[in-house]
């Protein structure tokens, strides 16, 4: 007769070294030693994410779990050296073996052990951004698609439609028809270059950053003695920032703790702010249902921020339906209250954060420990030009200078070259926007160009309004009451910007510089005809009065008569580059020409270039920074500007009630980097694109009408004056 005897590990008794119930507190505690399995820890703004996450490794391996069975996975470099840093120091010793790293980094290790199996050789090389683009053009060329000529997009489009739908595990068809309507038609064409740059990578031998995620899951979903190898392996997985994991990491993941299902996830879903970038959302959400009995841990004490601004961050998060309930639980005591702002307009509220940012600096808050946030790059306009004005210093941490994208410098070179047809740089930049005009053809056009340009003579000057006394601004409550509209001058006609190109013979007198190029058109390659005679009366039109001299007219003269189509061919993000454009124009009504307009912009260009040096000298500066960018940061003092309905929450996102969300998460997102003081302000009324010298009235962020008023206090500003 035979029976079963169970064999009981047997193990001495664990010593600690580290005094984990005293070192945390009870809910950091509670998810630090959770028991094996599922677990997911929703980890609030500034409640010590980083640390439960090093405290359960180093609890972990002090159990007697061997570091090379844990597999501690980030989503940058720095966070996986940190976190690696922290555990090494809390056990006194260094851990070689722990596997902890990005999912790329991790991807590519565990990828070359295993290439025979794929296709590839185990010195494949990982293509950066400029390569891959490199060698999507190379599949453009081998296909024999001209981009220009059919307007096909550029190898970065075509790369990020093959990215996205990866990422999304959707098909191109599908992202092009979501993503990219406007290139329906090429459908088929994008699949075949799509498959094209698959098989060249594979014949070189190279890999891009999508497959050490694509080919990584490959591996695991068709190899059965890989998946089990590494199912056995990582006997506890643990991952940061997962409410930022897409549809690949998720699998990924899923696969891997299918064996013993000790994967603990930490994240906050009130943070879930990249879906524009391929974050699925659901993954957090869902994760309770994709592993029946995972335990659910909540870590909501804020060390960071006062009990006033974390009220206004549970307020702000509150009216989201899809999302773990959570009450941010301050740490510190009592502080002052946020600070709602209503401001006259843009150039009101610039004025107001400068002085504040001034006063703060007296009182003893340093400018490094001072932050100015916003939706998008265009809101920081006024706000640049009046930090220069009173000589505040200040970085810009919003991704590439504004006034330094291609973009932007491609339109404002119309205007430079309208300006000062002498301008060489401005005429060489458009050129080689045409199909079939390099360096060197565009050099030879110019030298034509100079040589048929006639003399120059000055632009008619614009006269200057009457002088008059001072008055003083309308305060905020005199602007809340009024009738706006009777206080806004009636706009001067707009030009007729949707009329049909000019005749292509152009000889008008007053029309110089497009006359010239006119007298080019018989020595333009063949390729950039069609360009050419589009961009000869787009000249003529920008030399004409009144466009002459409105330079917001002139930026969407040239939206519309073909760089708007040029932005849909070459950039994946070509709806926030236009948005960008739209707003420069709004931005320009302020302005009596385009000399003063592009003055200002060069002024901008040179503080911003000085930003390298300014950081070399340990300058104090105030920082300037979209949101997305500030996730992880914190500072003493946050200002988040232009909260305007179809701002922030910005337009687009009005449109579905996950967009909504997401915005709203953006919002608390930005709450919760302030430790000690928050201004919220809006402007009641701004110039809006198409508005051509008349202000538009303002909706407040629908955001702030969901903040109950007593854990605000409204300031009311009503001592400006007329500005200079």
């Amino acid at each position: 007769m035979s029976r079963d005897y169970e064999l009981k590990p047997f193990r001495s008794q664990v010593e600690l070294h580290i005094d984990y119930a005293r070192e945390l507190n009870p809910q950091q505690h509670a998810a630090v030693t959770a028991v094996p399995g599922p677990a997911l820890v929703i980890a609030g703004a500034g409640s010590g994410k980083t640390r439960t996450l090093t405290y359960r490794v180093a609890y972990l391996i002090e159990q007697g779990i061997p570091p090379d069975r844990i597999l501690l996975l980030t989503f940058t470099n720095k966070a996986a050296r940190e976190m690696m840093r922290r555990v090494a120091d809390l056990l006194g010793a260094e851990l070689q073996s722990l596997w902890g790293g990005t999912f790329h980094s991790i991807g590519a290790r565990i990828l070359r052990r295993h290439t025979d199996q794929l296709g590839f050789r185990p010195d494949f090389t990982i293509l950066d951004r400029e390569d891959a683009t490199a060698l999507l053009k190379a599949c453009l060329a081998e296909a024999e698609i001209d981009i220009k000529a059919t307007r096909f997009p550029k190898a970065d489009v075509v790369g990020d439609i093959c990215s996205l739908a990866l990422n999304t595990n959707r098909s191109v068809a599908e992202v092009v028809a979501d993503a990219y309507p406007y290139f329906v038609q090429l459908t088929p064409q994008i699949e075949d270059v799509g498959r094209r740059y698959t098989a060249r990578k594979r014949t070189a031998n190279v890999m891009d950053f999508d497959d050490l995620l694509a080919l990584w899951l490959k591996l695991l979903r068709e190899h059965a003695d890989v998946r089990e190898q590494y199912q056995r392996k990582f006997q506890f997985i643990l991952v940061d920032e997962y409410q930022d994991t897409n549809k690949l990491q998720s699998e990924l993941i899923d696969l891997l703790a299918a064996r013993h299902k000790n994967v603990m996830v930490v994240g906050d879903d009130s943070q879930s702010i990249y879906a524009w970038r391929g974050a699925h959302f659901k993954n957090i959400l869902q994760f309770p249902q994709r592993y029946p009995g995972a335990q659910t841990y909540k870590i909501e004490v804020n060390y960071r921020s006062t009990p006033e601004i974390l009220a206004v961050a549970n307020a702000a998060i509150a009216a989201n339906v899809e999302q773990f309930a959570k009450q941010l639980a301050p740490a510190r005591k009592s502080g002052m209250k946020p600070v709602l702002v209503p401001c006259g307009d843009s150039r009101e509220q610039a004025a107001f954060v400068a002085q504040r940012i001034l006063e703060l600096r007296e009182e003893g808050v340093n400018l490094n420990q001072q932050a100015v946030l916003y939706r998008s790059h265009f809101h920081a306009f006024d706000l640049q030009l009046e930090l220069t004005r009173r000589n505040i210093p200040f970085s810009i941490t919003s991704g590439i200078r504004f006034f330094e994208q291609a973009h932007i410098k491609d339109l404002t070179a119309y205007l430079r070259l309208v300006c000062n047809p002498t301008d060489e740089l401005a005429f060489k930049r458009i050129v080689q926007l045409m199909p079939g005009i390099g360096g060197g053809a565009a050099a030879k056009l110019w030298d034509l160009f100079s040589s048929h340009r006639p003399p120059l003579t000055p632009a008619a000057p614009v006269p200057d309004p009457e002088p008059s006394e001072p008055s003083e601004m309308p305060t905020v409550s005199d602007l809340k009451s009024s009738n706006l509209k009777s206080q806004i001058p009636a706009p001067s006609p707009a030009p007729d910007l949707k009329s049909q190109i000019l005749k292509s013979q152009i000889s008008d007198p007053a029309a110089p510089i497009a006359t010239a190029l006119q007298k080019c058109a018989a020595k333009v390659p063949k390729k950039a005809a069609t360009a050419w005679a589009q961009f000869t009366p787009t000249i003529a039109q920008l030399e004409a009065e009144p466009v002459r001299h409105q330079p917001a007219a002139m930026i969407q003269l040239v939206l519309e008569a073909g760089y708007e189509d040029y932005l849909q061919e070459t950039y994946p993000n070509f709806r926030n580059r236009l948005e960008d454009l739209e707003q420069l124009a709004a931005f320009a009504l302020q302005f009596t020409g385009p000399e003063d307009f592009l003055a200002q912009l060069a002024l901008l260009t040179n503080i911003e270039a000085d930003d390298d040096a300014a950081k070399r000298n340990d300058q104090e500066q105030v920082r300037l920074s979209s949101i997305h960018q500030a996730k992880g940061l914190e500072f003493d003092v946050v200002f988040i500007i232009m909260l305007c309905d179809g701002l922030f929450p910005s337009a687009r996102s009005l449109e579905t009630i996950d967009g909504q969300e997401e915005e709203r998460r953006l919002f608390y997102v930005a709450v919760t980097r302030a430790r000690n003081e928050l201004y919220l302000s809006f402007p009641l009324v701004r110039m809006t694109p198409g508005s051509y010298g008349g202000d538009a009235m303002q909706q407040p962020s629908r955001f702030l009408g969901e903040i109950p008023k007593d854990l605000l206090d409204e300031w009311n500003l009503r001592s400006f004056h007329s500005y200079e």
